[in-house]
């Protein structure tokens, strides 16, 4: 696990992303939510990305109606999607809106390519990332790819699961604020009590502004 601290994470998370893009032609990319990623999504849509030969797959999703303002697939559509000219990516979306969502997790990861290229991961302040939380039991599965979690914040959600993540050739964490300074510490020192800390993966790069990587001894 690798850390950059620079004074704009969501602007170089967007250049990193959009070289690895570039260099592999055909990719498979998996984005997340929240608020920190805008900066990166607008700017990642202004790269010189041929996009028609990249598939975008959602690393979680909030169940809630199509969309509703807290739904992960907005914030990708508003401030990554509605930024492209010209061809669009092959977005798959998680159907969070079935009536039976243990079978759209099952179908989700049947869209699943064998191992993502890129996927790009958040980090909340209490160490869950994707939406492994805290004392869920998704945090336990090892036999599917894509699981249901119970409620949490408000929402059940449909996420990625510790294989599906840790089977991608590479990781992104883009963090940043003081909020989140016990939890990139924690992170970086591969800490297994919260979620994140479990996750094991081939390559990983931490993005992080000064503030969130305040606490980390370098």
């Amino acid at each position: 696990m690798r850390l950059e601290v620079v004074g704009s994470p969501g602007q170089r998370a967007a250049d990193v992303i959009a070289e690895a893009l570039k260099e592999r032609g055909r990719c498979a990319l998996a984005l997340s939510g929240g608020r920190t990623p805008a900066p990166m999504f607008r700017r990642l849509a202004g790269n010189d990305v041929d996009w028609s030969n990249v598939d975008i797959y959602q690393v979680d999703e909030r169940v809630a109606p199509d969309g509703h303002a807290d739904r992960n697939l907005e914030l990708i559509r508003n401030e990554l999607l509605d930024g492209i000219e010209g061809k669009q990516p092959r977005v798959h979306a998680m159907d969070v809106t079935a009536d039976d969502l243990e079978e759209a997790a099952e179908r989700y990861a049947a869209l699943l390519p064998e191992k993502l290229d890129i996927v790009h991961l958040g980090l909340g302040s209490d160490g869950h990332t994707a939406s492994l939380v805290p004392n869920d039991p998704v945090l336990d599965v090892r036999d599917r790819m894509v699981a249901i979690t119970k409620p949490y914040d408000g929402y059940v959600r449909m996420t990625l699961t510790f294989p599906a993540l840790e089977a991608a050739e590479r990781i992104v964490f883009l963090e940043a604020g003081k909020e989140k300074a016990g939890a990139v510490r924690a992170l970086v020192a591969g800490d297994p009590s919260m979620p994140a800390g479990r996750l094991r993966a081939r390559d990983v790069l931490v993005i992080a502004d000064p503030d969130a990587a305040v606490s980390v001894a370098r």
